[in-house]
């Protein structure tokens, strides 16, 4: 698990498992409920031991509009040709569920994201529902995406299902993508392309098309390559990440401003995880529609792109939007 920016307070964490099993996640409930299952009980009391904990910094509309005239001036003026602008949004958690209940919940409110739930002292409890994936591979093949451009689902799109075969279109069932989330999403896989020559071969891109992610579409494409040097794997980590969907461009030069401009420090959110192993299987993903739990709250993180034409509600809408994968899970 790696944070957006890497610090004394926020390491990479790299996490070696003891125990590798599969349970669904209403038996995961029905045994800690129970008390039979002395693996289940044993990750309860994990995710209830004290934990290294910073204080959130609330991001109010007003904190946001600050930050957004500051980040599309630098944008204006020629610095950026994109860069990406975060949030963070402290909830109750009213109901007072467990990290279980909200991984349980989640897992089976959003079958099409990569659903993790991790917890450790040097990072507190962390949840996620994805859509993103960074590198994917079984030691010979690999794969990555660009996913960029954020639309909410209406109530008549609800059964909106991604194609089975991705076929290069933009446009899907009523679904019309504006030209800032086209050229939104062209940036980052146009980066992701001239990232891939340097280390890859035999890269095959399809798309653009409209992916489904909980009650969200995103404009998506799929790389699948082979890269020239196994033990160029860490090096082709390196150049991937961070991709202009959670950064900017450039990448160094907006996540040196990122880190030193944006009101609430981003932490683990868009970091990425997952499974690392490159002889047998890989699979690590951006860490996005992200909350942290605390003992009374919740604090959720969510950012967007920003362009030239980009406008202040739009976007802070938009950030709501992708809260809400979070936040409904704590009604």
């Amino acid at each position: 698990m790696a944070p957006f920016a890497l610090d004394m307070q926020h390491p990479v964490l790299l996490l070696h498992p003891d125990v590798n099993m599969t349970i669904l996640p209403d038996d995961l409930l029905g045994q800690y409920g129970s008390g039979d299952d002395n693996f289940v009980r044993t990750i309860y009391e994990i995710l209830n031991q004290p934990q290294q904990k910073e204080p959130e910094k609330h991001c109010t509309h007003f904190h946001y509009a600050v930050d957004f005239a500051n980040f599309h001036s630098h944008i204006l003026e020629g610095d950026f040709s994109k860069v990406v602008l975060a949030r963070c949004c402290v909830e109750q958690n009213m109901h007072h569920l467990s990290p279980l209940h909200l991984f349980a919940k989640a897992c089976k409110m959003y079958p099409r994201l990569f659903v993790a739930l991790v917890s450790a002292y040097r990072c507190g409890t962390w949840l996620m529902a994805t859509p993103e994936v960074l590198l994917e591979g079984d030691g010979r093949q690999w794969s990555t995406m660009s996913l960029a451009g954020t639309m909410p689902l209406s109530g008549e799109q609800m059964d909106f299902d991604e194609p089975p075969s991705p076929h290069r279109h933009v446009e899907h069932e009523g679904i019309r993508w504006s030209i800032k989330n086209i050229q939104e999403q062209r940036f980052v896989s146009t980066y992701i392309t001239e990232a891939l020559e340097q280390v890859a071969s035999d890269i095959e891109e399809k798309g653009p098309y409209t992916m489904r992610a909980g009650n969200l579409v995103h404009l998506r494409s799929d790389f699948n390559f082979t890269i020239n040097n196994r033990d160029q794997l860490g090096e082709l980590i390196n150049i991937l990440y961070p991709t202009p969907a959670v950064c900017g461009l450039p990448k160094d030069t907006a996540r040196d401003f990122i880190v030193s401009n944006e009101f609430a420090p981003r932490c683990y959110y868009s970091g990425f995880l997952g499974c690392l192993n490159p002889d047998a299987e890989t699979h690590l993903y951006v860490s996005l529609r992200c909350m942290r739990i605390d003992k009374d709250t919740c604090s959720l993180y969510a950012g967007g792109g920003l362009l030239a034409d980009s406008d202040m509600e739009t976007e802070w809408s938009e950030t709501e939007m992708k809260m809400d994968t979070m936040r409904n899970l704590l009604a």
